[in-house]
């Protein structure tokens, strides 16, 4: 039972730290969650006389089932019967994590990374998020993945290229995107209706949600005259913002974001516009706001 009773307050004492791993390698809260249990049946049924150090112990046992749990997942979507969809973007999970451990996370990466970490293999993203943002050795790394040191730093080495290679792109991307946000929503304050014009494919498209139409919003509108006489003088209170790390815009009332516009950007047009309003949806964005600017006192309806 003492032993029992040492291993539980060893576990919760790492509990946060291995499930901010288990997220990162899986990219799912509840995948997440099923490997830290797992994790726990497994080592409550272990020997624990030899462990000297707990902490190195459990990182190694949740990043073996991770490392299951990846390769499990490759192999059903290697099936006949087609590829499973892309993981749902999801926040961080609770629990404190070093800013610099997790910096290629961060909006400036967004979803080019969770992009990138689902194209490496399942040993290549293990070695990358375990020595990368955890600080594991490559020896320990090695043991894992049953492969040298050495070949656990190439792999490493070679994720790490893709990842960052990914930021690059990513980066110039997004920059293009926020300086057509940008103009978009200047245009729009100013009642530049030329301006609107200039940034909108001439197919573009308006729809809002349920919840943006009954605040006031147009539900839709089709065609880029249409589209820039909904907006022209009507945006004072949108501010461009990072919405799970993509450039958009964001209305908010008394500091709580109450509707999102996203863009749809090909070859520098804004070929299409959603607004959502629907507050479950809203609490399960990210949302940064990257400049100052007025609050609307009444509603989205300038702005929609």
């Amino acid at each position: 039972m003492a032993e029992h009773d040492w291993l539980s307050e060893r576990f919760t004492e790492h509990q946060d730290r291995l499930r901010a791993l288990a997220y990162r390698m899986l990219r799912s809260p509840g995948d997440a969650e099923d490997a830290v249990q797992e994790a726990w049946l497994r080592v409550s049924r272990a020997d624990t006389d030899q462990v000297e150090n707990p902490g190195g112990w459990l990182t190694t046992v949740v990043a073996r089932v991770c490392l299951n749990m990846l390769e499990a997942r490759q192999a059903r979507r290697e099936e006949p019967a087609g590829a499973l969809p892309p993981e749902p973007a999801a926040p961080h999970p609770s629990g404190p994590v070093d800013p610099e451990d997790d910096a290629l996370l961060a909006d400036s990466v967004g979803v080019a990374l969770m992009v990138v970490l689902d194209t490496l293999t399942p040993a290549e993203r293990l070695a990358f998020v375990l020595h990368d943002m955890f600080a594991v050795s490559f020896g320990e790394i090695g043991a894992i993945i049953d492969r040298s040191p050495a070949a656990a730093r190439q792999l490493a080495s070679r994720a790490r290229r893709r990842v960052q290679g990914a930021a690059s792109a990513s980066d110039a991307a997004r920059s293009r995107k926020r300086e057509v946000v940008a103009a978009f929503l200047a245009a729009s304050r100013d009642g530049d209706f030329a301006g609107l014009l200039s940034v909108l494919d001439s197919d573009a498209v308006l729809v809002a949600d349920p919840a943006a139409v009954r605040m006031g919003a147009t539900a839709e509108a089709r065609g880029a005259d249409a589209v820039a006489a909904v907006f022209a003088g009507r945006a004072e209170a949108a501010r461009l913002a990072l919405v799970d790390g993509v450039p958009a815009a964001v209305w908010a009332h008394r500091g709580r974001p109450q509707v999102v516009f996203g863009f749809t950007i090909t070859d520098g047009k804004i070929t299409g516009i959603a607004l959502q309003a629907d507050p479950d949806r809203l609490r399960d964005l990210d949302i940064v706001f990257l400049g100052t600017g007025d609050q609307e006192p009444d509603g989205p309806g300038k702005g929609a």
